[in-house]
């Protein structure tokens, strides 16, 4: 009820769109960062030194408000970040059989994802109405721009689940986890403060890993200084930070606008790849590219569905 009625000045709000289009930069320009340190470190124990450090960083700043935390609490920082744990860790593990940019522009269908699922009552966030045609269009647009980005030149484009990598479905099975997670916050995060819930689902999204860690890989690192540079970068400036910016953001952004920068990161991954990492793309998968990104931004601009209303919309 306080976002009706709150005046944002010109001033708030040009910084509210500065910051989180910086962050949504870092965010894209942390699939590849994230790809080389995978050289050094395997996906979930990578995922799970970056959220401890995320967490810790959190708990310093919103000390104050973690002292008297309520079972309600505790108990949607586990669901969102059971939801944030499996994100996380099936984009990095996809990131070692895909590219960055095919990994961030099939993690980038969450946008186009979360107003599908709204379309099933029990999901759909209080408050909110059935999605209209926009969702359905950029649906379409994105699995157009998906066959293109993924079938390599020559092969005929009836034959494009040839060209898909393990990596690519691990990424799209990553949207789906971060378009739960989404979903799960749109329903959580009147209950709780957000500045519990930002750091409370960091915490057990890194329990969660730890967990899973022996079970479904062989740890191993391999300790160098890109390595501590990316886990420094992705724990304090892709997730701390990110989080923490996001949450002041939003209280001077209409959701959609959010939504529209939020889907602006598969283009930052890509442009990062291109410049800094030697990633080459053809006609036909930069106009996949392409395509899924006017999808995403076409899906916003049609849908009244509010997408994202907390932080970490997706994020490597």
């Amino acid at each position: 009820m306080r976002r009706a009625v709150m005046i944002v000045t010109r001033r708030q709000s040009f910084l509210a769109h500065a910051f989180l289009l910086a962050i949504v930069l870092v965010w894209g320009a942390t699939f590849s960062v994230v790809q080389k340190a995978l050289r050094d470190c395997s996906p979930l124990l990578f995922n799970t030194l970056r959220m401890t450090l995320a967490c810790i960083a959190l708990a310093v700043v919103h000390l104050r408000h973690l002292r008297n935390l309520s079972r309600s609490a505790i108990r949607a920082g586990a669901v969102a970040g059971l939801f944030l744990a499996l994100g996380y860790a099936l984009q990095t593990t996809g990131l070692q059989t895909t590219t960055a940019p095919r990994c961030a522009f099939l993690t980038g269908l969450v946008v186009v994802l979360v107003p599908l699922f709204c379309i099933v009552p029990k999901l759909r966030p209080p408050g909110t109405t059935r999605p209209g045609i926009g969702p359905l269009f950029g649906a379409a647009g994105a699995f157009a721009g998906i066959v293109l980005l993924t079938t390599p030149a020559g092969l005929p484009l009836s034959e494009f689940t040839h060209g898909l990598h393990l990596g690519d479905l691990l990424s799209f099975l990553c949207a789906i986890a971060f378009a739960a997670h989404l979903l799960s916050l749109s329903h959580l995060a009147r209950q709780v403060p957000a500045s519990q819930l930002a750091t409370l689902q960091i915490g057990f999204a890194a329990f969660f890993l730890a967990v899973a860690m022996p079970l479904v890989e062989t740890p191993r690192i391999h300790i160098s200084g890109y390595l501590i540079f990316a886990m420094l970068l992705c724990a304090l400036v892709g997730t701390a930070a990110a989080f923490y910016v996001q949450t002041w953001a939003q209280q001077y952004l209409q959701a959609s606008h959010t939504a529209l920068l939020l889907a602006l990161e598969p283009a930052f991954a890509l442009l990062t790849a291109l410049l800094f990492f030697g990633e080459r793309l053809t006609l036909r998968s930069g106009l996949g590219a392409a395509l899924i990104l006017i999808s995403l931004i076409a899906s916003e601009l049609l849908s009244s569905q509010p997408v994202s209303e907390q932080p970490e919309a997706n994020a490597a």
